[in-house]
């Protein structure tokens, strides 16, 4: 017996895919089990880049205050009233998962809010294509969508040399 079991069952992020289908925004309430806190010294400004340009959904909001955002279902962010807002973006970054066919259009949402707000899209050795976006509030946030895993691919010979293989090929029990 295993005591691996596919987490994906708990998961809101589509299997990779160029089709993939990206989940509704997640209205409903549960207990957050994390979520990031940014401090803002305009709210109405990072709401407005944060809804515009990432595709969040304001949930609700304590004007003057706080500003709950929520894209899929646990991807939580609390924009919070605060006069102290970093100067720049810190090395830390926060990613949140998204589709291939999203990342054309986020960073095009993005640019026409902040047009240097984006670097990439680019594609990574562990088989994803990111942006990084900074927002107005200088934050450092990444979107990544998984790619289609294709066994012959570099990004397979990666993951291999790592010990990660597809799960036809191993169970990856001691990487779950």
């Amino acid at each position: 017996m295993s005591d691996y079991y596919d987490a994906f069952e708990t998961s809101p992020v589509p299997t990779p895919g160029p089709d993939a289908v990206p989940p509704e925004p997640f209205r409903g309430i549960y207990g957050m089990p994390a979520f990031a806190t940014i401090p803002t010294n305009d709210l109405a400004a990072s709401t407005d880049f944060w809804t515009r340009g990432l595709g969040f959904i304001e949930l609700f909001a304590i004007p003057g205050t706080l500003v709950h955002l929520r894209r899929w279902a646990f991807q939580d962010v609390l924009l919070v009233a605060s006069d102290d807002v970093p100067e720049q973006a810190p090395a830390m970054s926060l990613s949140f998962a998204c589709v291939l066919g999203q990342v054309d259009g986020l960073v095009e949402s993005c640019r026409a809010l902040r047009p240097d707000s984006v670097d990439g899209p680019r594609d990574t050795p562990w088989n994803t294509r990111d942006i990084e976006v900074i927002t107005p509030e200088n934050a450092r946030i990444v979107l990544t969508a998984a790619k289609p895993f294709d066994p012959a691919s570099q990004e397979a010979r990666n993951l291999a040399a790592m010990g990660i293989n597809p799960p036809s090929t191993t169970d990856n029990g001691e990487h779950a």
